[in-house]
C-alpha cells in the first residue's frame, strides 16, 4: 500500500501543460501571468487589489510593513498558529502579542484580544485555523473601537466564507488579507502567497515593497531622465512571483470549487465514520461553506493510554500519515527567551495542542483510502 501523507497537491495535465506554455514563452517572470493571476484572484475573492508574492510568509512580511507602523509597538495574534504569522511583527520591530483560543472553533478568541489590548497595541492579525474564518465582525469591531489595523491571516483558508456569507479575502472586515500557495494547501503554485486589499495606497506600497522598493512607474517617479530610469523609493525585498508559478496558480484557482466540494466530502465521511468514540473529538463543522485546509481531530491521550507518538508511529507502520498543527507559538525556545512567554500562558491553546492530531486531506484522496484511515484509527485503541 502506497503511503498517504497528511496533504499534498492535486495536479493534473492542465496545470503541467499551463507551466510548459510559460516556459515556452517570453516571460518566465515580471510577465503577463502574474498579472492575469492577480487579476483573477480579486475577482473571486471580491477585493479591488492583489499583489502575489514569492511565499505567504513574505506576504505578512510587507504587509506589516505597509502600515508604517512605529518601532517597538505592538500587533496581537493567535497562540495556535505556524510561527510565521508573529514573526512578521518581529520582522517589522513590533512586539509580538497572543491572544488564546477558542475551545470550539481552535481559532483566536475576540474576548482574549480586548484584554491583550494596550497604547502600544497598532495592528490584529486574526488566524483562521483549518480554514474556518475567524470572527471577523467582532474583531472588526474591536479594531475600530482601539483604532487598529488587521491583517487577516488566511493561509489556510482560500475558498472559505466569513459568517455573512461573503468569500473570505474580499477584506470587508480587514485593511488586508494575505493566502498561501504551499503545496500542502488547497491550490498551490510551488510556493508563493498573495495579499488583497481595498486600499489603492496600501496596494502601491506592496508592489512597491515586493520589488526592492523600485518603481519605474511615470507617476510616481520624482524625476525621469530617461526609458532606462528607475527610482528606489523605499526599502523591499526580492519578494516576487514568477510567472511560472502564476500560471499554475491560475489553473488551481480555476479548480478551486471542485477541490473544496471534494474536501468536505471526504470530511464528512471522516465525521460519519469516527464519531461516538469516546476519546476522539472531531472537528467543529457546522459551517457548510467552508474550504477546510486541515481536518484535526482531537485525541485523549491518557485515557487511551498512549502517547502521541506511539499513535502516530502506529499510523506511519499502516502507510497513514499524520502532523501536528501546530504547537504554540508562545512555547518556542526564540519566543520563551526574547519575550518572557512560557508554558501556561495560554492555557486553552496549550490545551487544544497536547491532544491534536491532523489526519490526511486532499482532494486526490481514494475511497479505500478514506475507509482504511478510518478504520485504522478507530483500531488505535
Amino acid at each position: 500500500m502506497k503511503f498517504i501523507p497528511y496533504g499534498k497537491q492535486s495536479i493534473d495535465e492542465k496545470d503541467i501543460d499551463a507551466v510548459v506554455t510559460v516556459l515556452k514563452s517570453d516571460f518566465l517572470t515580471q510577465g503577463p501571468a502574474i498579472t492575469r493571476f492577480e487579476k483573477a484572484i480579486s475577482e473571486y475573492t471580491g477585493a479591488k487589489y492583489c499583489v502575489v508574492v514569492a511565499n505567504a510568509t513574505a506576504a505578512l512580511h510587507i504587509a506589516v510593513k505597509s502600515l508604517n507602523i512605529e518601532i517597538g509597538m505592538e500587533g496581537i495574534t493567535s497562540p495556535n498558529t505556524f510561527v510565521a504569522s508573529s514573526n512578521c511583527l518581529i520582522y517589522n520591530g513590533l512586539k509580538p502579542v497572543f491572544a488564546d483560543i477558542e475551545p470550539d472553533t481552535y481559532n483566536i478568541n475576540p474576548n482574549e484580544i480586548e484584554k491583550q489590548i494596550t497604547k502600544k497595541t497598532k495592528v490584529i492579525i486574526p488566524v483562521h485555523f483549518a480554514g474556518r474564518s475567524c470572527d471577523m465582525k467582532n474583531i472588526n469591531e474591536i479594531a475600530k473601537k482601539n483604532n487598529l489595523f488587521v491583517i487577516e491571516d488566511a493561509a489556510h483558508a482560500i475558498g472559505s466564507n466569513h459568517e455573512d456569507g461573503t468569500k473570505v479575502g474580499n477584506c470587508k472586515y480587514s485593511d488586508m488579507t494575505i493566502f498561501s500557495f504551499h503545496p500542502v494547501k488547497t491550490i498551490t503554485t510551488g510556493e508563493g502567497g498573495a495579499i488583497t486589499t481595498n486600499n489603492k495606497d496600501l496596494y502601491e506600497k506592496l508592489i512597491l515593497l515586493r520589488s526592492h522598493g523600485i518603481t519605474k512607474d511615470p507617476d510616481l517617479l520624482t524625476q525621469n531622465t530617461g526609458p532606462w530610469y528607475y527610482e528606489m523609493q523605499d526599502l523591499g525585498f526580492n519578494y516576487r512571483m514568477t510567472d511560472i508559478q502564476a500560471a499554475l496558480g491560475l489553473t488551481q484557482l480555476s479548480k478551486l470549487e471542485t477541490f473544496k466540494k471534494r474536501r468536505n466530502e471526504i470530511i464528512q465521511k471522516y465525521n460519519s465514520g469516527l464519531a461516538n468514540l469516546n476519546w476522539l473529538k472531531i472537528p467543529k463543522t457546522d459551517k457548510s461553506d467552508l474550504c477546510f485546509h486541515l481536518y484535526v481531530v482531537q485525541i485523549d491521550f491518557e485515557k487511551i493510554g498512549k502517547t502521541r507518538a506511539t499513535v502516530m508511529d502506529f499510523l506511519k507502520s499502516k502507510n497513514i500519515g499524520s502532523q501536528v498543527h501546530y504547537i504554540p507559538v508562545h512555547t518556542q525556545p526564540y519566543y520563551k527567551k526574547n519575550y518572557g512567554y512560557n508554558w501556561g500562558d495560554y492555557p486553552l491553546a496549550e490545551d487544544y495542542y497536547q491532544k491534536a492530531l491532523s489526519l490526511p486531506l486532499y482532494p486526490n484522496l481514494l475511497e479505500q483510502d478514506i475507509e482504511n484511515i478510518i478504520k485504522t484509527v478507530r483500531s488505535i485503541t
